[in-house]
């Protein structure tokens, strides 16, 4: 059966040093010493990457062997800069995307690829959204679960997501930046609490701010099974009914009417959890995902839906219907040899 792995993070082997270039030390910077790949952000040590994180053939080889076909590649957060002055932060973008995409050409049995674009400025990440999908091939983007001072309800992005809407672009929404995290340095709190709080403020502000409710074909999805969102959508929901005046300021739909247009990955690393999630949301709005290559992610990529012992067509949806129709590909770009083609 086809695997399409939609949250699935690569880097460069290097990318401009811009932390030097424009002397921002904020900017990461990878650094290859003695064959450890180190990334750097304010002179401090953020990540250390392995072999897996950006040999394309490699990972095709890994991944292979771990029962995936297809990876919906994308940028690591870190790499978003947001804070960045917007030029500054799409010279780096361009960078990334021109990867993505030749990475994509190379092998298009085995990838598929979303770009990254400078959100600080709505006008220039058009600009890259359109120069993702018209130049590059791309399928969509990857964004963060908010934008500075925005969240992503906010009147300056709705251009932005217009555009994406025409041009048919998928977005993945991710969580960074995570709330809180000066308040909770130890325990990897910001990535065990913080994290899942990001993406149900993300998705209460897609749909409390009407954003999807203007949009009816803006295609989203949700990494890391949509965070605490679904998990709460009883409180959500109750907040929505019990104190409108507060809640329904800008959209007057209940909140649980947009799980038939949202898309979620699996990454929730617990089949009690997935049950939830695919009863809650649908299961035709669930994607096999695994935040492959991190520590943090699925180790054996599909090993918690394999658990549930699902029906064979609710499993061809999970692994790669719903990917399909969330990217706006056919299945044949995956399965077509190049002797086919010929």
């Amino acid at each position: 059966m086809l695997k399409i792995d939609i949250h699935s993070h690569i880097l460069p082997p290097e990318w401009p040093n811009l932390a030097e270039k424009y002397g921002d030390a904020r900017f990461p910077v990878m650094v290859n010493a003695g064959g450890h790949h180190r990334i750097y952000r304010d002179n401090k040590f953020f990540r250390e990457v392995w072999q897996n994180s950006f040999d394309h053939e490699f990972r095709i080889e890994e991944c292979g062997k771990l029962g995936v076909d297809v990876q919906v590649i994308s940028t690591v957060p870190v790499l978003f800069s947001y804070w960045a002055k917007p030029n500054q932060a799409r010279e780096l973008h361009r960078h990334l995307n021109a990867h993505t995409a030749e990475i994509c050409r190379r092998h298009p049995r085995h990838y598929a690829g979303i770009g990254t674009v400078p959100l600080q400025s709505p006008r220039l990440a058009i600009e890259e959204l359109e120069h993702c999908i018209e130049q590059l091939g791309l399928q969509g983007v990857q964004i963060g679960s908010h934008v500075n001072d925005w969240n992503l309800d906010a009147p300056e992005l709705f251009p932005f997501f217009e555009a994406a809407a025409d041009l048919g672009a998928a977005i993945l929404v991710h969580p960074w930046d995570m709330m809180g995290k000066e308040s909770m340095p130890k325990y990897w709190l910001p990535w065990l609490v913080g994290m899942p709080a990001e993406q149900s403020r993300a998705a209460c502000c897609l749909i409390f701010g009407g954003v999807l409710e203007r949009l009816p074909s803006l295609r989203i999805a949700f990494a890391h099974g949509g965070g605490a969102f679904p998990f709460t959508i009883g409180r959500i929901e109750h907040g929505y009914r019990m104190r409108p005046d507060l809640v329904a300021t800008d959209n007057a739909r209940a909140p649980r009417e947009y799980f038939k247009r949202l898309f979620f990955d699996s990454c929730v690393h617990d089949p009690q959890a997935l049950r939830y999630l695919l009863d809650v949301v649908g299961g035709d709005r669930v994607m096999l995902g695994t935040d492959y290559p991190f520590p943090l992610g699925e180790q054996r990529p599909g090993s918690v839906i394999d658990a549930l012992k699902l029906e064979p067509r609710q499993c061809e949806r999970i692994f790669h219907g719903a990917a399909l129709e969330w990217l706006g590909l056919p299945k044949q770009r995956f399965t077509t040899t190049a002797a086919e083609v010929q």
